[in-house]
């Protein structure tokens, strides 16, 4: 291929509206242009690197035996009122009518379509089986941003399989989580296997693929010591290290105290001259037909992925002003859990360890000193409702956490019968017992590969791309392209790789040597070979390792043994 014929625009400054670097960096080599909110055009450049993505994650699928469909993308809205997914989504759920009136989801995933369609399977005997599509999802983010990382409309790799009982789930789930290990490693990304939260997917098990990456918008919880990750909504917080400080400190009497203005955690410690962990915190809210009310420590925060968990519902809200008032009969900043009537009780273990603690009183510009849970109140459940915190140790072997940004570029559920059981897709057993399919659901964002792997792989002056996602191992720079000798040269060196079965790009442009250097730089090739001045000087030709900026010169003769050394370290 000549650059001089390609579609490759390259731009010297940053796109005003990107953040992220791979966002930048994508517009800037000639990958991505945008459309519109959350909408992408893929260039040539782009499409190749994504096609080989691509590749890899089929490859893998088809190893591990997944059969590959493709389900529509227009889906009827009642599979989702079905589920209770359509209410679950809310907005981001892309809807319209056609021409009849029947109201239409663009699907931005495929649980409830591909239960609906593998429930003609009746018989045990056609079990286990695993499918898998590459599809366009589609979803109304209210932010859309950091270019393809968080866009409208995306590229996935969501395989599903169908089990008969939890054993087989349990294998196939093992399977889909290995492959996803090497798809990452094929595709040169540095990635962290984390315990999550299921979410709107529903089911007991997850985990997420988390790439560290500064533009991510995810916060990883990881222990070198032992490797423990989870995502900051599913780290778990160990047990152990919340003491029984009641039994090593005396009960002071329950006291009130006036606070006027002082409604905030920093406020009231301060006024009080108190520490922020001495203080409980009561959040109310509304779940279903009730209120809850949850304490934590003041210097913690609600974890609601752990609170919706326990309490069995998949949304919480917070309660209003009017009705926090109208509960408490005192306005929002002085809730506590002193004698507060009709409302259930819940705690965390470590607001349960304070002694002497401050919390609202129920009553205007008034807080309690020196309550004790078990003495002064007493929750109907406690268990671990909060964020972990750097302080924290890690759960698995008590070492210390560190927090890391990162990007999520897979998750694999255990759905067990969400979907099945509510969609009717049961099998017979062998004693004719009609039971629920047990799902798995294995999804990867190809976008976000791609841009990750750029996240991962850049430096000052562009792209470093791993090899297997490359859109060129190669690129061969004339620089001095209107030379005929050099053209020459450059078609037989081309035809050489390409032989020997790289794909290679000719820098054919007429433009100056500084700036196809710099475009080299820039679009991220892996090895460039450089036809110039060395060349007319000696016949030897340079090649640069892109990524170390290591160079070598070679006989045009010995080029393919050359590239194929620094594609070997590069891979390394």
């Amino acid at each position: 291929m000549r650059w001089s014929q390609y579609f490759l625009p390259t731009l010297r400054e940053d796109p005003k509206d990107a953040e992220a670097i791979s966002h930048k960096l994508m517009v800037r080599a000639g990958l991505i242009r945008r459309l519109g909110s959350g909408a992408y055009s893929y260039l040539p450049f782009g499409l190749r690197a994504l096609s080989k993505a691509i590749r890899i994650i089929r490859e893998e699928m088809n190893r591990v035996g997944a059969q590959e469909l493709l389900l529509p993308s227009l889906q009827p809205i009642e599979l989702w009122k079905t589920t209770g997914r359509d209410a679950l989504l809310g907005d981001v759920l892309l809807k319209f009518k056609d021409r009849t009136g029947k109201e239409i989801a663009l699907g931005p995933t495929h649980e409830e379509v591909v239960t609906d369609l593998l429930k003609e399977l009746r018989s045990h005997k056609q079990f286990p089986i695993t499918v898998y599509q590459i599809q366009t999802k589609y979803r109304d983010e209210p932010r859309p941003r950091f270019g393809i990382i968080r866009s409208k409309e995306f590229l996935m790799k969501d395989a599903y399989s169908f089990d008969v009982d939890t054993e087989g789930l349990a294998k196939s789930y093992a399977v889909m989580y290995e492959a996803y290990q090497r798809i990452f490693k094929r595709c040169g990304l540095n990635v962290l296997a984390c315990e999550a939260d299921s979410g709107m997917m529903g089911g007991e098990v997850s985990h997420e693929f988390m790439a560290p990456a500064e533009s991510g918008e995810d916060r990883v919880v990881r222990c070198n010591a032992c490797g423990y990750a989870a995502n900051l909504e599913a780290a778990r917080i160990q047990q152990s290290a919340i003491s029984n400080q009641q039994s090593e400190r005396e009960l002071r009497s329950l006291e009130k105290v006036k606070t006027p203005g002082k409604h905030t955690v920093e406020q009231v410690s301060t006024f009080l001259k108190v520490s922020p962990q001495q203080l409980i915190k009561t959040l109310l809210y509304e779940v279903g037909t009730e209120y809850i009310a949850v304490l934590v420590r003041g210097d913690h925060d609600v974890n609601e992925a752990k609170l919706a968990r326990l309490l069995g519902v998949s949304r919480l809200k917070l309660a209003s002003a009017l009705a926090i008032e109208r509960l408490t009969a005192s306005p929002v900043g002085f809730t506590g859990p002193v004698s507060l009537r009709g409302v259930r009780l819940v705690a965390d273990n470590a607001a349960m360890a304070v002694v002497n603690a401050v919390t609202g009183a129920n009553e205007a510009e008034t807080h309690l000193i020196h309550v004790n849970p078990g003495r002064d109140f007493q929750p109907e459940q406690t268990a671990d409702l909060r964020f972990v915190t750097e302080e924290d140790p890690c759960p698995k072997c008590g070492g210390p956490i560190a927090f890391v940004k990162a990007i999520e570029v897979g998750h694999v559920f255990k759905l067990g019968t969400k979907y099945s059981q509510v969609l009717q897709a049961v099998f017979q057993d062998p004693s004719g017992v009609m039971k629920p399919m047990i799902m798995g659901c294995y999804g990867i964002g190809v976008n976000r590969i791609l841009a990750t792997a750029i996240e991962q792989g850049h430096d000052a002056n562009g792209i470093v791309f791993p090899v297997a996602l490359a859109p060129f191992e190669v690129v061969v720079s004339l620089l001095e392209a209107d030379n005929p000798q050099q053209l020459q040269l450059g078609q037989e060196l081309v035809s050489q790789l390409q032989q020997a079965g790289y794909d290679v790009l000719l820098d054919d442009r007429q433009q100056s040597p500084a700036s196809k250097l710099k475009d080299a730089d820039l679009v991220g090739i892996p090895v460039q070979v450089v036809v110039g001045k060395i060349w007319q000087a000696t016949g030897k030709l340079e090649v640069v390792r892109r990524a170390t900026k290591e160079r070598i010169q070679a006989d045009p003769s010995g080029l393919v043994n050359t590239v194929q050394k620094l594609l070997d370290k590069v891979t390394a």
